[in-house]
């Protein structure tokens, strides 16, 4: 599968805060940036913090039930391969990362079995981070 990278420009309420977190916490390289949005590459694809009061959503998040979980809505993401979400999932343990969900397989054994986590930025940004049993079923039903 080939896919275009996305841009995807979030709000935070303290830029020299998230910055930190996504360089540190993820190793992400920056790109372009100012005193009130900073790019950096994301898996592949361009997340770019944007100065902004903090949000409703950053206040109190909402939750959806799947699988027995309560997922914090909105919230976004990367597709990892099974190798790179393990590897991910492990330096996040090792950093003592606070988890709104701890890595777990989702759907185990049935048609979408993946591996998926979710945790917070340190503006109340909600991020999952999931990779599939088997990539082909990726949009299947």
């Amino acid at each position: 599968m080939s896919v275009q990278p996305f841009h995807l420009a979030i709000p935070v309420y303290d830029v020299p805060l998230a910055r930190a977190f996504y360089r540190d916490v993820f190793a992400l390289e920056e790109g372009r940036s100012s005193e009130t949005w900073v790019d950096f590459n994301f898996f592949g694809h361009q997340l770019v913090i944007h100065h902004h009061p903090k949000t409703p959503g950053q206040e109190q998040a909402t939750t959806n039930p799947v699988d027995g979980h309560d997922v914090p809505v909105p919230h976004f993401g990367v597709v990892l391969t099974w190798p790179q979400w393990e590897n991910l999932a492990e330096r996040l343990k090792a950093q003592d990362t606070k988890f709104v969900i701890e890595p777990y397989i989702r759907f185990k054994g049935q048609v979408g079995e993946q591996a998926t986590m979710f945790l917070l930025d340190p503006c109340g940004n909600a991020l999952e981070f999931k990779a599939f049993k088997d990539m082909g079923q990726l949009f299947t039903k």
